[in-house]
């Protein structure tokens, strides 16, 4: 008996999150962002599925770090030839880049393989407060 299963499409669906970084602690920030990737804030939450939420960043540039960390946190890069490798400061790089910086800490923050590789798709960050996903109809969410 061949049976067809009709589904609205409803669980294949990603939910759209908004994260405003205006004035937020980077780490604070970023573990929000990766529980919110993993689905840890559904009920339905395992940990080797992926839950289908997409994340949001805008105005990735007024992020902010504790302490002495804006001359003493570096990020690595590496060409992949003899002597290619470039040390930045983490004002270096907010200056070149600010939208990296949350994306390395969230990335360092998935889990490690195809899954954590398949959950960093979906993380969106720019620069200013405006972004291309209105059409998804994203959720605000306010950190405190």
């Amino acid at each position: 008996m061949n049976k067809t299963i009709f589904h609205t499409g409803e669980k294949d669906a990603y939910k759209w999150f908004l994260f405003d970084a205006e004035a937020m602690t980077l780490g604070r920030l970023s573990t929000e962002i990766s529980k919110v990737l993993l689905g840890k804030n559904e009920t339905t939450y395992n940990p080797s599925q992926n839950i289908h939420h997409g994340v949001i960043v805008i105005n990735a540039e007024k992020i902010v770090i504790s302490g002495k960390k804006e001359d003493d946190k570096f990020y690595y890069r590496h060409s992949g030839r003899p002597g290619g490798l470039t040390i930045e400061t983490f004002k270096e790089l907010k200056k070149r880049i600010p939208s990296r910086i949350i994306e390395k800490s969230v990335k360092g923050m998935l889990p490690k393989g195809s899954l954590g590789r398949q959950l960093f798709t979906k993380l969106k960050v720019y620069k200013g407060s405006e972004h291309p996903h209105k059409a998804q109809n994203p959720k605000q969410i306010q950190l405190n």
